[in-house]
């Protein structure tokens, strides 16, 4: 199980995609932790299942990454020398932002 910090980046992404679907913010965390699990999980290993849990209170998402993913991490982790709780937070931030409505009206050289 990896435990990967919430960041203020996600929790503005969690917040905006709760606000334009008037979701609890409860429901919009588990949501947006959800996709970008999805999005990363898919495209390690092609998975359509996550197993994740989300603790706001505390601060973290707790995800069983997929042996694909596990494995993946790992080689980035020795590759790059940072450890794959980081490379995990850095891929869930990255994806934190996807599927916004905001994104979708924002010319594409507009900054957010």
């Amino acid at each position: 199980m990896i435990r990967i910090p919430i960041t203020d980046r996600f929790r503005e992404a969690a917040a905006e995609w709760g606000n334009d679907r008037l979701m609890s913010d409860t429901d919009a965390f588990e949501a947006k932790a959800e996709q970008a699990l999805l999005e990363i999980e898919h495209l390690a290993s092609d998975a359509n299942d996550v197993v994740f849990e989300v603790d706001a209170e505390a601060g973290v998402i707790r995800h069983e990454p997929s042996e694909d993913l596990a494995r993946f991490l790992a080689a980035q982790s020795a590759e790059s020398g940072v450890d794959e709780v980081t490379i995990m937070r850095l891929y869930v931030d990255l994806f934190s932002r996807a599927f916004l409505d905001s994104d979708l009206h924002r010319p594409p050289d507009q900054p957010e």
